[in-house]
């Protein structure tokens, strides 16, 4: 089972975190700060699985990750995940990424975080990988593309009425609008 997915930049600042077991915020911030001094600190020819911090499970738990440009990306899993399986679901999620964003680049992950958190999604929930089948995640996203412009005609109705009612000019209305006259009333 994944028990989490972290993304940060070469310096350590993190770009997406997602954890599926509950931790504070303060101990998200350790153990992200704690994952990036074991990954950064490893050379570029060895391998990309090492055993899990103390904060995120020791040797129960594997870190498993790649080093794209300027990103790392390290699911955090325990013992019954394949290694090899999730070096390739974080290929996928990378070329998903790629594809969403026409070349991805980590000013991607910062502006579009809602976008990158619904592959994401797609990917994997609740610790389990749901899909690994790029061209059925890509499907999902368009259809969410589509999903969101259909919306915004929907959002973008109340400022059409509002502009519809400035355009009627009721109070002008009011001041064309033809009264009787009324009997005045002695009390």
């Amino acid at each position: 089972m994944i028990k989490a997915i972290l993304v940060f930049n070469n310096h350590g600042k993190p770009r997406m975190s997602k954890f599926y077991q509950y931790y504070p915020e303060d101990m998200q911030q350790q153990i992200i700060r704690e994952t990036f001094h074991l990954v950064s600190k490893r050379d570029d020819n060895v391998c990309n699985f090492l055993e899990g911090g103390s904060l995120i499970g020791g040797s129960d738990y594997k870190l498993i990750y790649r080093h794209y440009a300027t990103l790392y990306f390290v699911f955090c899993v325990d013992s019954s995940e394949s290694e090899l399986g999730i070096l390739d679901l974080i290929q996928v999620f990378v070329e998903t990424l790629d594809k969403c964003f026409e070349n991805v680049c980590e000013l991607d992950l910062i502006f579009h975080v809602d976008k990158v958190h619904y592959i994401l999604a797609e990917l994997c929930m609740g610790g389990m990988v749901l899909e690994t089948n790029m061209s059925e995640i890509m499907t999902r996203v368009e259809e969410q593309n589509k999903l969101e412009k259909s919306e915004a005609g929907i959002s973008a109705a109340p400022a059409r009425a509002v502009s519809a009612v400035k355009e009627m000019n009721i109070p002008q209305k009011f001041k064309d609008m033809k009264l009787p006259d009324l009997p005045n009333l002695k009390f």
